[in-house]
């Protein structure tokens, strides 16, 4: 019994530092989303380019993405290439969430790298991305042909991450 006593701190020791290196080796990167298989919350905001107010009604082509993005947002960047190549699919609609940014550098960046959006939703104090569960930019949400959320997806959008997760949702 005492040799037991002696030895049960090492124990404990071990098995604290393998939950730890198992909790730290799981990959679970992404955010889990309460709106998986809900609809996409209504709104009521301005286009980017101060066209027209833009409601849940204006989302129309179905299955589309909605990427979250902004100017101060490197990674937004990183993903815009690819965004330009999805707006050229005929099986998706790409739209955009401009989020807590300046419109006019906003307007002034899709000038200088091409505008991947058949629209961008103002959102200049994120009251959409906090009804969507949005921690930052960028985030894809693809709205499957039913009209649901079917993928969220933060970080930058890759044709790897196109493939892996966005595609069967599209055929």
């Amino acid at each position: 019994m005492n040799n037991f006593i002696t030895k049960l701190p090492l124990v404990v020791f071990v098995i604290l530092v393998a939950s730890l290196f198992i909790f730290l080796k799981n990959d679970n990167q992404e955010l889990n989303s309460v709106l998986i298989d809900k609809e996409f919350p209504e709104f009521n905001l301005s286009s980017l380019d101060k066209s027209k107010v833009l409601t849940k009604n204006d989302l129309e082509e179905l299955p589309f993405i909605i990427n979250i993005w902004a100017t101060w947002c490197i990674t937004c960047r990183v993903e815009h290439p690819f965004l330009m190549e999805l707006k050229n699919n005929p099986d998706i609609t790409v739209y955009g969430i401009n989020y807590k940014d300046d419109r006019r550098e906003a307007l002034n960046l899709l000038d200088r790298t091409g505008n991947p959006f058949k629209f961008s939703i103002f959102d200049p104090e994120g009251r959409l991305a906090i009804d969507l569960g949005v921690y930052g930019a960028p985030e894809t949400f693809l709205i499957g042909k039913d009209g649901l959320i079917k993928v969220r997806h933060t970080g930058a959008l890759t044709p790897e991450v196109w493939e892996e997760k966005f595609t069967e949702y599209i055929d």
